[in-house]
């Protein structure tokens, strides 16, 4: 665990129980869904490790849904977050599993609409900061603290390049990059975070680059 403040082990303002099990996890499900772009019409949420174990008891569930709903880990509906999702046409579940992960404050999340599907697995590393370790299978590194881009693309030669000098035309700083890819040739994806949040502009023209096949943004 890495903290840089007295605020960082203090943990943020929230709607308790715990900094790890509920703050952590509505960050893990208000992230899932800004990377699906839109808010899903059904969740399945598999649960390992102390999150398995004790997701009722410390509002692990109700956090996790109050997260895909976009709220903030402070926000009172988290309480009611199970009937606002009813409300709103958003169905899910929740998968306790026996496997062994990394961590033990462990979600994966897969989200799905008419319009596709997406998987998201999130971890809660302590006084609400989470980490995004993979998206449909590629394996990455979000913190969710700063504003990001994730850009789904074929791995061609050029298409780090002509991403990075489309951000400096726009004088965005690249604070952290990396890139994954599941088989050489085939499918790729950027994380790049960054020092400001991106305008929708700079996500469009990025979307017009030739090889890119996917855009979407966190905002902080």
């Amino acid at each position: 665990m890495k903290f840089t403040s007295v605020f960082d082990i203090i943990g943020p303002v929230m709607i308790g129980p715990s900094s790890s099990h509920t703050a952590g996890a509505a960050r893990i499900g208000r992230v899932a869904r800004d990377l699906f772009g839109r808010q899903p019409k059904k969740v399945t949420i598999h649960l390992f490790g102390s999150f398995a174990e004790t997701y009722r008891g410390h509002g692990t569930d109700v956090a996790l849904i109050g997260g895909l709903l976009n709220y903030d880990t402070y926000d009172e509906r988290i309480k009611t977050s199970f009937i606002e999702a009813e409300k709103q046409g958003l169905s899910f579940e929740f998968i306790p599993e026996t496997a062994h992960t990394e961590h033990p404050n462990t979600a994966r999340i897969v989200l799905e609409d008419d319009e596709g599907e997406m998987s998201v697995v999130g971890i809660s590393i302590g006084g609400g900061k989470i980490e995004v370790s993979e998206v449909n299978g590629f394996k990455l590194r979000l913190t969710g603290g700063m504003p990001a881009i994730l850009v789904v693309h074929d791995d061609r030669a050029g298409c780090i390049a002509n991403v990075a000098n489309c951000l400096a035309m726009h004088d965005v700083n690249i604070a952290h990059m990396e890139v994954s890819r599941i088989e050489r040739g085939h499918t790729a994806l950027m994380v790049i975070e960054v020092d400001q949040n991106i305008e929708p502009k700079v996500l469009q023209q990025i979307s017009l680059i030739p090889n890119i096949t996917k855009v979407s943004k966190i905002n902080t």
